[in-house]
């Protein structure tokens, strides 16, 4: 079951993403279309070309009539949503920032505790937010607000708030658990990115020098 909802936050990570990616691209290339044919309608007027100019007027009414204003918004509500999923799967692989400093120079029970009050923080914070943030979608629902350009329910963008933080205080209470059971906390493998064990065997190269 966990291994079930760990692919679907990732599918569903990869999804808003890839879909936002193409929106704003369609997007952009709708606004150069646009301003193309609308230079080629001012070509074709100034050098007298009638049959360029009628063709570049009808491309010009064509692309105008597909209507992209809603794209910018959609392409928010995507991000804000990938965001939120995004963070929970930061938590349960290790890969947010963290100031662990104090940690790092402790030892035994003093770094445990530390540990554990760190995480608990974290499940505490991430409930509030799902709590405030519930009451919050539960209002805006009972006020019937809608978005402005693509005139949906408001309600359903700012669901990723309660959704989003729910699965990311699950993904604290995963970690404290496997911290209390196997002293194992995630972290993320630095070894799996491009250029960071060259940089580590040249400095120790250097250090040898």
């Amino acid at each position: 079951m966990l291994r079930l909802l760990d692919r679907l936050e990732e599918v569903l990570i990869a999804t808003l993403i890839a879909v936002a990616t193409i929106l704003i691209f369609l997007s952009v290339s709708h606004r150069f279309a646009i301003g193309f044919a609308a230079d080629l309608v001012g070509y074709a007027r100034s050098n007298d070309l009638e049959t360029l100019g009628n063709m570049a007027r009808s491309t010009f009414k064509a692309i105008n009539a597909l209507k992209m204003t809603w794209a910018q918004e959609a392409t928010i509500y995507l991000f804000v949503w990938m965001a939120k999923f995004g963070a929970a799967y930061g938590v349960r692989t290790g890969i947010h920032v963290g100031v662990d400093i104090l940690a790092e120079r402790l030892h035994g029970t003093a770094r445990r505790t530390i540990t554990i009050v760190a995480m608990s923080g974290g499940i505490l914070f991430t409930a509030i937010i799902v709590w405030i943030g519930a009451d919050f979608v539960w209002h805006v629902r009972a006020g019937g607000q809608t978005t402005p350009d693509l005139e949906i329910p408001s309600w359903i963008v700012y669901l990723a708030v309660p959704l989003g933080s729910a699965l990311m205080c699950f993904r604290f209470v995963q970690a404290l658990h496997l911290y209390l059971t196997t002293g194992d906390v995630a972290h993320h493998d630095h070894g799996a990115v491009d250029g960071i064990d060259d940089e580590a065997d040249d400095l120790a190269k250097g250090g040898h020098a």
